[in-house]
């Protein structure tokens, strides 16, 4: 029998530097079955002090982990060390909220006994990672999730299965059963096999709108099972009038190009009052004119890297010149210093005059400029969308944020701050296509584990006062 075999390249430099073969499914899913009614007896203290242990593990290789991340991803080192403590970060933030959130009540009261709050996990959870942050967004789930006393199949993104790895790894170093968690490798077949198994109990999804549909429709027939999905958005970045042009610009270009513009809460549409367009403009496009891109390593530190391979790259860059060909004017070129390498430039175009915007994720350093006469048009274009992630106002006054917190479709608004950078301390997750109302982050712990409501008595009392025979 041929056993497919998995091969991890470096973005940067087309370097192979790490194989696997595919995952037995049905073996995975036998082994997590077969732990989970231990690990879910554990005290919750246990699971929290070995979820500690493993924050620990994470910081003894911290420069491996955070190196490991470039090269799979592309993204500058210092960017990936950003990530590696995040992933350390999670671990007490789920504590908290885990207590916070899925807490012990209970109340007493002499005739009627005790009523009784307490949490359950489902069993086992699919965990599947994307792969612009290979670590710290599954992590984001299985931390919660162990805590809370589910077992994890966790499966990377098929273009980051390495760092994957490692974070499994650490895992096991902190003592926790290599059956409770444990790394599945595989593709889009292997994803459809964990996800279709009667064995599994949820699914937790980071990825694109295309693989989040695809989840919600095979397991739309099955209440039984819990789907979290966070599938990205087509996020504004609305700038009305401000003093602070060049404040604002900053603001945009962190918005629109952090991480080569591969952030779920990346602002893909920038909507500016008519007046200030020149102005703003103008500031943009200077700074994002000075954004080093360049390898993970490299000195002086890039802004941003590649994206993460080839085929992405070329899709971007077919995508800009059907915004440019259907209508679209072009303010900086999108441009690909070598076409064997996935670098690619940022590109800024104006798309007002287009007949039909795509209304689309472009998951990479693109922004559409769309100008607007007031502010009320500049609500309705930025929920002309069938997204509602993140979004973000620039300028104006408190009662101008009021209006457009309270207008605004999007699970994250945010006033004189990026579209992107949420905190592990709040929720995170949006509406429409962005997700299914199950927000992670800190309201992860929601659908980690159940509520069960309890009246309990020490011994038996009832009675039937009306409605009996006589005698």
């Amino acid at each position: 029998m041929n056993v497919k075999e998995f091969i991890s390249t470096e973005p940067a430099t087309g370097v192979a530097f790490w194989h696997a073969n595919v995952s037995d499914i049905g073996e995975c899913i036998h082994r997590s079955r077969r732990a989970w009614p231990e690990w879910a007896a554990q005290p919750l203290a246990n699971r929290m002090e070995l979820v500690r242990r493993f924050a620990n593990e994470v910081r003894a290789v911290g420069d491996e982990f955070a190196n490991l991340i470039a090269r799979e991803t592309g993204k500058p080192l210092w960017e990936a060390r950003t990530e590696v403590d995040a992933v350390v970060n999670k671990v007490e933030i789920s504590v908290r909220a885990y207590a916070e959130r899925t807490g012990k009540k209970k109340l007493d009261s002499a005739l009627q006994g005790s009523a009784a709050l307490r949490h359950k996990p489902h069993g086992v959870m699919v965990v599947l990672g994307p792969y612009n942050f290979p670590a710290h967004l599954p992590n984001g789930h299985i931390v919660p999730a162990l805590i809370a006393g589910n077992t994890i199949l966790f499966k990377p993104s098929e273009k980051t299965p390495a760092t994957g790895e490692l974070l499994v790894k650490c895992f096991h170093k902190a003592g926790i059963p290599e059956d409770v968690i444990q790394l599945v490798i595989g593709d889009v077949e292997e994803g459809k096999k964990l996800i279709s198994n009667a064995n599994i109990d949820g699914v937790l999804f980071t990825g694109s709108l295309q693989g989040g549909i695809a989840i919600n429709k095979t397991l739309a027939g099955n209440p039984a099972k819990i789907v979290a999905l966070e599938m990205g958005g087509n996020n504004p970045i609305v700038v009305i009038d401000t003093p602070k042009l060049a404040e604002a610009a900053v603001l945009i270009v962190q918005s629109a190009f952090t991480t080569a513009g591969q952030r779920c809460t990346a602002a893909r549409r920038l909507v500016v009052l008519e007046h200030l367009y020149p102005q703003l403009m103008d500031e943009v496009l200077k700074l994002a004119e000075k954004l080093i891109v360049g390898e993970p390593f490299a000195d002086p530190a890039p802004f941003m890297g590649p994206v993460i391979d080839n085929e992405i790259a070329t899709r971007l860059q077919e995508s800009f010149v059907h915004l440019l060909t259907h209508g679209g004017k072009v303010l900086m070129h999108m441009r690909r210093p070598d076409n064997a390498r996935p670098f690619l430039t940022p590109g800024i175009i104006d798309v007002t005059n287009m007949q039909e915007r795509p209304d689309v994720e472009l998951f990479g350093p693109i922004l559409q400029v769309i100008r607007v006469p007031d502010f009320d048009a500049a609500i309705a274009e930025a929920n002309n969308t069938r997204f509602g992630l993140s979004a973000s106002l620039i300028g104006g006054s408190p009662q101008d944020y009021n209006r457009f917190w309270a207008n605004v479709r999007a699970g994250i608004i945010n006033w004189n701050r990026p579209t992107n950078g949420a905190s592990s301390s709040a929720p995170f997750g949006g509406v429409g296509l962005s997700g299914n109302h199950r927000p992670a982050a800190y309201y992860a712990a929601d659908y980690c584990a159940y509520p069960v409501a309890s009246t309990e008595m020490d011994q038996p009392r009832a009675s039937i006062g009306v409605g009996l025979k006589e005698g």
